[in-house]
Parts: C-alpha cells; sequence; structure tokens
C-alpha cells in the first residue's frame, strides 16, 4: 500500500513539472505563500465570476488550473469553454473570467507559479449560488371536512431555500410546516388560498399558491318569519351554509310543498324564499326549511305569524322584516305569482 502511495506521488509531482516545462516564460505572477488559506469568491448562477490573480516581475512562469485541467498555460488557453477568458491589465494582473456561470464550474481553482527558487500557488473556491425555484406544489385540491390533507411544496436553490407557509385570510399568519404542510382534521375556517414561499436570499422568494377548498354538510344559519295580514302576501327565508352548494326545500307538516296553488319557491344561491299570495287562516302556521348535499342535511322551523303574535321579533327585526316582505312583494309581482 505505501509502494503504492509513494508510486501515484510521483506521478504527480512529474506531472507538474512537465506542466510548469510547457508554460511559456515572461508572464510574471505575484507569489503566494502555499499555506495562505483558500480564498472564496461567491457568484450568482448566470452572473460573470473574475477570479484574481496578479502579477510581479519575480515570477517566471505561470497558468490557471481547475480539477487538475489546464484552463490557461500562460497566454495560451487550453480550455475549449468560449465562456472562459483571460484578464490581463498590462502586466499587473493574470485573471480569470467566466461568464454566464454555471454550478458546474463549482470547485477549487489554482493559480499556478513558478520562479526560480521554487513553485507556488494561489487558490480559489468557487463558490455558484442558485436562487429557489419550487419545482413541485400540490394542486389545488378538494376536500370533505375533518380529512387529514398535506400539501407539498419542494424547492431547489445553493444555498438549500427555507420553506414557509402562509394561509391567506385576513390575519396570514404563518403556518408550522416546511417542505409538506400537515393538516388534521381540516374544518371549514382552514378553507381558501395557501401560500407556499421558498427563499435563499439569493434572489426574490419564488412563491406557489394552492387553493383548498373544504366540503361540509349544510348548516342553517338563518331565517326570517313574517306575520302578514289575511289577503297580503307572506314570505319565509332560509339561509344555509354549505359546499357543495345546498338544495332546498319546503315542507307544511309533512307534505312537500312546490310552486303552484299561491305558493312560489324561489332559490337564490345559498338562500331560499317562501312567497305565499293572498294568504288565508289556513296559512298561518309552522313551515319547514330542508338544506340538503351530498355530505348531509339541516333542517329548521319558520313561521307564518298571524298579525300581532309574533312577541318575539323586536323592533329591529321587524323594521327589517318589512323591508325584505317589500322585497318579496315586487319579486312577487316580477314573476306574477
Amino acid at each position: 500500500m505505501f509502494v503504492g502511495r509513494r508510486s501515484c506521488w510521483k506521478q504527480l509531482q512529474a506531472s507538474f513539472f512537465r506542466l510548469l516545462c510547457l508554460i511559456p516564460t515572461g508572464f510574471p505572477v505575484r507569489s503566494v505563500d502555499m499555506q495562505r488559506p483558500t480564498d472564496n469568491v461567491t457568484v450568482r448562477q448566470g452572473d460573470t465570476a473574475v477570479i484574481r490573480c496578479y502579477v510581479d516581475d519575480r515570477v517566471s512562469r505561470v497558468a490557471w488550473l481547475n480539477r487538475s485541467n489546464i484552463i490557461f498555460a500562460g497566454r495560451d488557453k487550453w480550455s475549449l469553454d468560449p465562456r472562459v477568458e483571460l484578464v490581463t491589465k498590462g502586466q499587473l494582473e493574470y485573471s480569470l473570467r467566466i461568464q454566464k456561470v454555471d454550478v458546474y464550474d463549482e470547485g477549487q481553482y489554482t493559480c499556478s507559479i513558478q520562479t526560480k527558487e521554487h513553485s507556488r500557488t494561489s487558490q480559489v473556491f468557487l463558490i455558484v449560488q442558485v436562487p429557489a425555484n419550487i419545482y413541485k406544489v400540490s394542486e389545488d385540491i378538494t376536500i370533505n371536512e375533518g380529512s387529514n390533507v398535506t400539501l407539498t411544496c419542494l424547492a431547489s436553490g445553493r444555498p438549500d431555500p427555507m420553506i414557509t407557509w402562509r394561509l391567506l385570510n385576513p390575519s396570514a399568519e404563518p403556518l408550522d410546516g416546511d417542505e409538506y404542510l400537515d393538516i388534521s382534521g381540516i374544518t371549514r375556517t382552514q378553507a381558501g388560498r395557501y401560500e407556499c414561499r421558498a427563499s435563499n436570499d439569493v434572489a426574490s422568494p419564488d412563491v406557489k399558491y394552492i387553493n383548498v377548498i373544504v366540503n361540509y354538510a349544510p348548516f342553517i344559519k338563518d331565517t326570517k318569519s313574517s306575520d302578514p295580514q289575511v289577503g297580503r302576501l307572506g314570505m319565509l327565508q332560509c339561509e344555509a351554509s354549505a359546499i357543495p352548494k345546498p338544495e332546498f326545500k319546503w315542507y307544511r307538516d309533512d307534505k312537500r310543498l312546490s310552486n303552484g296553488q299561491g305558493i312560489s319557491i324561489q332559490m337564490m344561491g345559498s338562500r331560499t324564499l317562501l312567497l305565499v299570495s293572498n294568504v288565508t287562516e289556513e296559512d298561518y302556521g309552522n313551515y319547514t326549511c330542508v338544506a340538503t348535499n351530498r355530505l348531509g342535511i339541516h333542517n329548521a322551523s319558520v313561521f307564518l305569524y298571524r298579525p300581532g303574535t309574533a312577541n318575539n321579533m323586536s323592533g329591529a327585526v321587524a323594521v327589517s322584516q318589512s323591508l325584505w316582505l317589500l322585497l318579496g312583494s315586487l319579486t312577487c309581482l316580477l314573476l306574477k305569482c
């Protein structure tokens, strides 16, 4: 084993000696102590990197190497890469310029120097930074309430980017997560637009969005009764919250109501109106509003009161109901109910 290592070292020494013999003379470079720590040059992908090496009159031969490959020997270019060129300002500089730097350019570059006494090197490590880039993100998703959800946001970059999440509700507070955001037992309040942000301070963060729709069973959140006089228009209203959008049905006792015979049922998105034209004594009483979708069902009682019997209605509610009763009357006239 020892003999093999010594043979390899001798081969390296011989190769380096042959290199120096090939390098033209007459191009002086400032000598640098081989024990000097390696310098770093940091550049962003796509930019131009300049790796410096300065000259004086004590050096006879000089070359640029990368991973033991000769790039320049004196002024002679050995590299076939058209992006690489020599920067010389008179006899004072022997620097290397690399245009449109990419990640495969990263590594150690050596300015090799020979004086009459001995050889020296100046080493620079080129660091190539790459802006954060989100290359995989979850598609928009529709999920049932109570399910577990995992949102994915994978990003690349150098250095490795940091991933942050926000739900863009009014507060838009940060969420705990990295490449994967886990939501256990999702609720309807967690529906919305999620923001994934990848940043590594090389350039502006990369941002992607995921829309999350949460399906849930209907919940009747508001009803409005009325107390019309006999012969006038009566109107009942029922409003439900649900995803998907709920379907409504009206019942009187166990009988489902439909359009006709003085009854008009109007659907208005998440609301429904039951219009009773020319109210009679038999029309007063309890009605049932039923909201359904494929996830469930919810019902609520709505009353058509005799005048003066809706004693649980405040004055403000009565005024409000007068307004929507007027709206209902106009709707009924337009629909000729």
